[in-house]
Order: structure tokens, then C-alpha cells, then sequence
């Protein structure tokens, strides 16, 4: 069985590939360029090398393992007429981007931009408007693994945890569920909405003005699902409103955020660069999630994380 990996792992690692019964060739994503000694491979595990390679010339290929979550970045017509089972990330970044949720949540109520920026300027000032979060509703749009996660951390702050998602069923963590045709009765009961479902072409722009018109004056949002899912130029709007009243934004419509974008130069925005998801346990994480399916799939055995290409996660 032949695979191809296209991130480098330690060498300790490769050998416990290939004790499964693995030949591996490793490629480097960024110099990766088809070549014969590499057509003939069963299984690609890799981020994403599909703008260097067409996996359409690779006759024995059956599996590819991504190294993301997200699969946006992948040729899934090419996936499916091709047959090949599609294999995802999902859960691996949960843990360091449910903490990032806390972390901003808790921010923006206690007003930490403000003071750091006091701190800046050494500016000696009470803040008496610092809030607390006992007692708020939190409302996740997207009950996954991240939101899951996210819900478990923030059980113990005694906040009311509501989810949406597409059928209303019930998830763990959350103390109710909807499904997203609820969306318009459910946001305008949040004090706080953490958008964190996949982006498809169903949830493309699923923040769109109608929905914001719903939401409760005051509210705060966070986004680190991805940001073609808000209407950028409504959230700006809402933003310049006090409609949201903060948002802590890790994804944008279009990364690097350009220099022009307004919401730099806004007060009541924290920006981060798409790292949300970073943590010093990526790499074992990823490893773990890699060699299991990579076992499982030289017993027969049915692999986890097996992407619905139709729904898109």
C-alpha cells in the first residue's frame, strides 16, 4: 500500500507508518509536482496540494486524509467521479479554538481591549461598565465538535447554552437546540452568538441582513467558523450601529485581511488572524487522527472522520 504524505512528520512517526504495512513517500507540499514514481499511490495525506497536483492522474488513488477541517479547498467533483473516500481533520483544532471562544467571550465583557490600551497610554481609569456573564444566553450557530467543546467550557460560568443547527438535534452541552429554520427565533434570544457551523453554499452569507435585523440590540459575536459566512459589509454596518455591540473575528471574507478594511480601525472589534486553532499539541493531534485511520484502513476497517460530500462536512 502506497501513500503519499505531503507534510513532514518525525522520523520515529514515519517508521510506526510504515510498521502498518505502508510504503511512504514523502513530498513537500510546497515543491510538490507529479511525477511517475508517485501516480501509482493508494492514499494521499496532505493539506492541500491539489493546486500543484490532479488527483484525476492518479488511476489507484482511494483515500486522501486531510490535515484540515475544512474542505473548501478540495476538488470534490474530481473526488467524486473518481470515487475516493475523503477524510477530514474534524475535532483536532476543537480543543484550542473552544478555548479561543471562552477567552474572547470573556474579553470582550470585561473590556480587555480598553485596558491594554489604557496600559498603552498609562492611563489610570475605572471602568464601571464591565459586565458579568452569569446568567447570559450564548447561542452557537453550528453544534460540532468546536461548539461542543466550546458549551462544555462555558457550563460552568451557569450561562443558558443554545445551539442551531441544520435538523434541531439535540447536542451535547447544549441546554437546547433548533434547527436553522428557526434561526429568526432563536438569535433575537442570544446575548451572545458564536458562529461556528461549516461553510457550504447553504451557509454562504447565512448572516445576511434579515438575519441581523433579528438580533437583539447589544449583542456580542464571535466568528472562527469561516468568514463568508457573514455578510461582512452588514456586520460593519451593525457594528457602526452598536446593533453588535463587540465582535471577535478570527476569520474574514478575504485573508490577509487587506489594509482598507474598515473593521481594522474599529473600537469594538478584536481581530486575530485566522490562528484560533493553533496549539503545541497540533502536530500530535493530527498525527493521532492520521495514524488511526491510517490502521483502520489497512485492517478494512471503516474510517472516522469520513467527509458527506454532499452536505460539505
Amino acid at each position: 500500500m502506497k501513500a503519499l504524505i505531503t507534510f513532514k512528520y518525525a522520523e520515529e512517526e514515519i517508521k510506526k507508518l510504515e510498521k502498518l504495512g505502508y510504503d511512504i513517500i514523502f513530498r513537500d507540499e510546497r515543491d510538490l509536482i507529479f511525477s511517475d514514481n508517485i501516480k501509482d499511490i493508494d492514499l494521499i495525506v496532505c493539506f492541500n496540494p491539489f493546486n500543484k497536483i490532479d488527483i484525476s492522474l492518479f488511476p489507484n488513488l482511494k483515500w486522501i486524509q486531510l490535515s484540515s477541517a475544512g474542505i473548501n479547498h478540495v476538488p470534490i467533483d474530481k473526488i467524486l467521479s473518481q470515487n475516493i473516500i475523503l477524510t477530514n481533520n474534524r475535532g483536532g483544532y476543537s480543543i484550542p479554538i473552544a478555548e479561543w471562544i471562552v477567552l474572547k467571550i470573556l474579553e470582550m465583557i470585561k473590556n480587555t481591549k480598553e485596558f491594554y490600551n489604557k496600559q498603552n497610554k498609562k492611563t489610570w481609569k475605572i471602568d464601571t461598565s464591565l459586565m458579568e456573564l452569569q446568567g447570559k444566553t450564548i447561542g452557537f450557530i453550528g453544534t460540532g465538535s468546536i461548539a461542543s467543546e466550546a458549551a462544555k467550557r462555558l457550563e460552568p460560568f451557569d450561562v443558558n447554552i443554545i445551539g442551531i443547527n441544520s435538523s434541531g438535534k439535540e447536542a451535547e452541552h447544549f441546554h437546547q437546540t433548533f434547527s436553522i429554520e428557526k434561526i429568526y427565533d432563536v438569535v433575537p434570544k442570544c446575548d451572545f452568538l458564536v458562529i461556528a457551523t461549516p461553510y457550504t453554499e447553504k451557509t454562504h452569507h447565512l448572516m445576511d441582513e434579515s438575519v441581523f435585523s433579528h438580533i437583539k440590540d447589544g449583542t456580542y459575536l464571535i466568528n472562527i467558523a469561516r468568514g463568508s459566512i457573514i455578510d461582512e459589509k452588514v456586520l460593519i454596518e451593525n457594528l457602526k450601529s452598536g446593533k453588535i455591540k463587540k465582535a471577535a473575528l478570527d476569520v474574514f471574507e478575504v485573508e490577509p485581511l487587506p489594509e482598507n478594511n474598515p473593521l481594522w480601525e474599529m473600537e469594538n472589534v478584536i481581530i486575530s488572524p485566522h490562528n484560533s486553532w493553533v496549539s503545541e499539541m497540533n502536530n500530535n493531534k493530527r498525527y493521532e487522527i492520521v495514524y488511526k485511520n491510517m490502521e483502520k484502513y489497512i485492517n478494512g476497517e471503516k474510517l472516522i472522520n469520513i467527509v458527506d460530500l454532499k452536505r460539505g462536512y
